[in-house]
């Protein structure tokens, strides 16, 4: 009897073993958005937050500052916002974070 294995045994535990590492590496995204890591609340001082003027809070926004915002904008009513009511939002524009529902950036769409 013989201890080796042939390549075709060698290939198929290869396939299962890399399936089971897919699956132990991957966490469910609650938001339905496909397999993510864990997000993380974005931070107003993020460079990318920065950048496209991103609030936490829409109602402390100067108009002078940002002249296309709007009362009532929100990341919640946003076209880049994804996810369930709740307080916060996963953002197309800034990958792996969560946004504040009532925050607001320059990018900021109408939901159809």
């Amino acid at each position: 009897m013989s201890d080796s294995f042939s390549r075709r045994e060698a290939l198929k535990g290869l396939v299962w073993l890399i399936g089971a590492a897919g699956t132990l590496q991957a966490t469910p995204d609650p938001q339905g958005i496909g397999v993510t890591p864990m997000l993380v609340p974005l931070s107003p001082s993020d460079p990318a937050a920065i950048a496209l003027g991103y609030r936490e809070d829409a109602k402390t926004i100067d108009p002078k500052e940002f002249p296309t915002y709007r009362p009532g904008q929100t990341c919640s009513n946003c076209v880049q916002a994804h996810g369930e009511d709740g307080p916060w939002h996963y953002c197309r524009l800034f990958r792996g974070k969560l946004l504040a529902a009532d925050g607001w950036c320059k990018a900021w769409a109408k939901k159809a």
